[in-house]
């Protein structure tokens, strides 16, 4: 077996981890035994929460949520010298929203686990084949737009930069020697 991360192959079956890059290579024979699928999910373990019991939960939040807006809402009117309006409404809202969505969790939603959860999401990614990976399929790119090189002095880098500042001063010297 390969290192996936370096590919060093394995010394030995007694080692756990690469002996070049230090990967961990505890998991990576099961995975590889099983096809991809990681041994340690049970598919058949049921977990989550139901409707009802989130429903129950959110109503519960609601309610309890009554105990610290109400008190902070009566503050702020009592700062602002307003009628106790906001108060009222947010006390009368909350508390019997709250209870309200209690109810409806108890008495119209379900008590079974959704068949379509995250486990099974999880299970339809892992099983599903995977496409193979593959180059690009090629592209075909004519020959008649480039051209050869223009005949001349193709390799004069004189109009380039000069690298330093006495290179342009050397040239000079160079032109009146040959004169």
């Amino acid at each position: 077996m390969f290192c996936p991360n370096c590919g060093q192959e394995r010394i030995s079956t007694e080692t756990s981890f690469c002996s070049r890059c230090g990967f961990l290579l505890t998991g990576t024979a099961e995975l590889i035994q099983t096809g991809g699928i990681n041994p340690q999910v049970n598919t058949n373990a049921v977990k989550g929460t139901t409707p009802r019991k989130r429903g129950l939960k959110q109503g519960l939040f609601i309610f309890l949520l009554t105990f610290l807006v109400v008190p902070i809402v009566s503050i702020f009117t009592i700062a602002i010298n307003a009628e106790p309006f906001a108060v009222a409404i947010c006390a009368i809202t909350l508390f019997v929203g709250g209870l309200l969505r209690m109810a409806y969790a108890l008495m119209f939603e379900s008590n079974d686990v959704e068949v379509g959860s995250v486990g099974s999401d999880i299970n339809q990614l892992i099983t599903r084949q995977r496409t193979a990976a593959a180059l690009p399929p090629q592209h075909s790119i004519p020959v008649q737009p480039y051209m050869n090189p223009v005949a001349g002095n193709w390799r004069d880098t004189n109009d380039l930069q000069p690298a330093s500042v006495t290179d342009g001063t050397t040239k000079l010297l160079e032109k009146d020697e040959i004169n």
